[in-house]
């Protein structure tokens, strides 16, 4: 179903998209928008427990793309150095496809809003995250994407310094 990676030499480990997942703090989801044409926007995340997490507000293209079509696609990118005298990138990126989903259970909403708040602000403390998500929860949703396929892929030059 999904594609075998061209150049499967680059290719990088699980582990690694993972912790390239967990690390990054943004990526670029990717829908299938109006009048069928690709819907992208940049967005803050969190990867925990297998899936990614996203927020955004009830209405919107982004939560008519969602309902439309649950098909979605997720790129990371870790490292983008142009070494321009070379004509070449040091590069380390990951693209996820899989489902996604809109939350509509209380606990599944605030569960997954507080994973998101402890990323970006890790030194608040638990009453201080759920304090802004009570203020916010009337106009937040959260979506689920669930991972189906994954693979991330490294610039050729950093491949003798990870092997």
């Amino acid at each position: 179903m999904f594609r075998e990676m061209r150049r499967s030499g680059q290719a990088l480990g699980k582990e690694e998209c993972v912790e390239i997942l967990k690390g990054a703090t943004h990526g670029v989801l990717a829908l299938h928008g109006d009048d069928d044409y690709p819907y992208t926007v940049p967005m803050s995340y969190v990867y925990a427990n297998g899936r990614l997490y996203f927020h955004g507000a009830k209405s919107g293209h982004r939560f008519d793309s969602v309902m439309k079509d649950d098909k979605a696609s997720f790129c990371v990118v870790a490292m983008d150095d142009v070494i321009a005298e070379k004509y070449t990138t040091l590069y380390k990126s990951v693209v996820v496809f899989g489902r996604i989903r809109v939350l509509t259970e209380k606990d599944e909403i605030i569960s997954s809003a507080d994973t998101l708040a402890r990323k970006y602000y890790p030194g608040d403390t638990p009453q201080g995250r759920r304090s802004e998500i009570d203020k916010e929860f009337a106009r937040l949703m959260m979506f689920e994407m669930t991972v189906e396929h994954m693979t991330g892929k490294q610039a050729r030059e950093l491949m003798s310094k990870t092997q």
